[in-house]
């Protein structure tokens, strides 16, 4: 249907152009070299003939795919962000082609010992015959997400040359900045005017996911008292102490890496700090709402224990919701999820519907009125010089948004 060269050649497009986004600013978007990607897009979008095209001063991206039916249909819309993540530089990306992957270790870069290898990352071993990509070690690959806008542009240039598919109208949106949660903050549902939209965001063949974590992030601050070592008894207050005792407190074994499917956790991302001062930074997941709020009841007991133990306004707490779980959302449109899974197994996909240990775009745009299920993107490993992402798997991404628009005019 849609050739792999073709869908290579624009991936590799996207990811050469460095599109991070930025925690610490405030404009929108975070950084400058993301319209560098947004004027891309929308050069490539009035290239292949897409309408309606417009790109407002906040860097979000929408245009139309005309219906090619008389019929009255849902106008449905697919969506992805076009910032990769700020874990990991997104700069000088060189990717690697892996033609018929062998099954076995892949030398990201040789000097300085990084593989990527089945033993480790054991999901490899099911795209064994299958064309990689992947990074070289020294940045991420940016799969997340430009697998996700190769894979809508690539769709939406086949539906505009063959018009004999019928579908009805679609919906095309790129956003920024949706890996430091703000890719939904100001996008213009009514503007958009779909029914109903799918985001391209997730990871390996065959997701589809209506569920998502509810979000917090939390900022920690511990006071101290600097004082000469020499002369500091009954003086000195080691902020890092006490914040190494506040870490210590929480539950050991409630961290990403000890938790799986719904379960929740408390993810200490950044710390930073000397004897006066030290500043954790967390964010909390959890998918059930009274596990969240209660996660989050934790910190402020803990907090409130510490004070006690040590002073008050010691340590001080600020906790910020960043999104909640779509579920309840999206379970009013449950056709909608039934649509994209039919849509998989159409074309030989098994479909994988669990809950995201994450969040996209869709978790925020639900809440604001537009149900919105992720699916599959197909790459791994994000956000980190391990990512990879079969060629196979975008292929077959871009045929589910396509059956996904027929099935649509369908029902």
């Amino acid at each position: 249907m849609i050739t792999k060269e073709k869908i290579l050649h624009r991936f590799i497009n996207y990811i050469s152009i460095d599109s991070q986004s930025n925690p610490k600013s405030n404009s929108t978007p975070s950084t400058k070299k993301q319209w560098d990607m947004a004027n891309f897009l929308v050069k490539e979008l009035k290239e292949i003939g897409v309408s309606n095209i417009s790109i407002d001063d906040k860097g979000y991206i929408m245009a139309s795919i005309p219906s090619t039916t008389n019929q009255k249909t849902p106008i449905i819309g697919f969506i992805a962000h076009y910032d990769t993540s700020p874990d990991f530089s997104g700069t000088n990306i060189k990717p690697q082609i892996i033609e018929n992957y062998d099954g076995k270790d892949i030398i990201l870069n040789k000097a300085k010992n990084i593989i990527l290898s089945p033993s480790y990352f054991k999901d490899l071993k099911q795209y064994k015959g299958q064309t990689l990509i992947t990074t070289d070690g020294n940045t991420l690959l940016g799969a997340d997400d430009k697998a996700g806008i190769t894979e809508i542009v690539s769709a939406a240039e086949y539906l505009i040359q063959h018009p004999e598919i019928i579908h009805g109208e679609i919906k095309i949106a790129f956003t920024p900045d949706e890996e430091i949660g703000r890719g939904a903050h100001y996008f213009d549902i009514k503007k958009f005017g779909a029914s109903y939209a799918y985001t391209m965001d997730g990871s390996q063949i065959g997701e589809l996911e209506y569920e998502n974590f509810n979000a917090a992030s939390a900022i920690i601050k511990v006071k101290g008292k600097s004082v000469h070592p020499g002369y500091a008894k009954g003086k000195m207050v080691n902020s890092m102490l006490i914040a190494q005792d506040f870490i210590s407190s929480l539950p050991p074994l409630e961290t990403p890496e000890h938790t799986s499917d719904r379960e929740g956790f408390f993810h200490l991302h950044h710390i930073q700090g000397n004897i006066e001062e030290t500043v954790l930074e967390y964010i909390i997941r959890d998918h059930e709402e009274k596990h969240f709020e209660a996660r989050k009841a934790m910190m402020y007991s803990l907090s409130k224990e510490l004070n006690k133990e040590y002073g008050d306004n010691i340590i001080s707490v600020e906790i910020k919701d960043q999104y909640f779980n779509m579920k309840e959302k999206i379970i009013p449109s449950m056709h909608i999820v039934t649509i994209a899974e039919k849509a998989m197994k159409s074309i030989g996909i098994k479909p994988i519907i669990k809950p995201i240990r994450g969040g996209t775009d869709g978790s925020q745009l639900s809440f604001m009125g537009l149900p919105c299920p992720n699916i599959f993107t197909g790459g791994h490993n994000f956000h980190g010089k391990y990512e990879y992402v079969p060629l196979e798997s975008m292929q077959k991404a871009t045929e589910v948004i396509i059956k996904i628009a027929e099935l649509t005019a369908q029902n």
